[in-house]
């Protein structure tokens, strides 16, 4: 998958199992790349290794924050694209919601229950 987030290191925040994936919820993050996340949200397939998709909320540069201080950009094997800008995707609980429902909707599991398991 091109344009994958590179994780140094994070830390795990929550995790939740979603249907047949684990959703992983990473914080404190170090990156390899040339952006800076606040969050990222990890879909990965049960019994597999490597994640399927990937919402992030990353930190605009200092001179495009006039629409907020966060990017919400989903990255998955067929598409990378920002979503929406808004000081919003900076605050746990609001991100962790839109990306559970992003992810969800992405993954054809709307009607799936979740469970927070972290």
């Amino acid at each position: 998958m091109q344009n994958r987030p590179i994780i140094k290191t994070a830390i795990p925040k929550r995790r939740y199992q979603i249907g047949n994936y684990t959703a992983s919820l990473l914080g404190e993050i170090d990156s390899g790349d040339q952006h800076r996340y606040r969050y990222i949200l990890a879909w990965v397939v049960t019994g597999e290794r490597e994640p399927v998709l990937y919402v992030c909320a990353e930190q605009t540069r200092p001179n495009e924050r006039e629409n907020g201080a966060y990017l919400l950009r989903v990255v998955s094997e067929g598409m990378t694209d920002v979503l929406d800008t808004s000081d919003g995707w900076g605050d746990l609980e609001v991100f962790a919601e839109q990306a559970l429902n992003l992810g969800m909707q992405m993954l054809g599991l709307t009607q799936m229950r979740i469970d927070r398991l972290m």
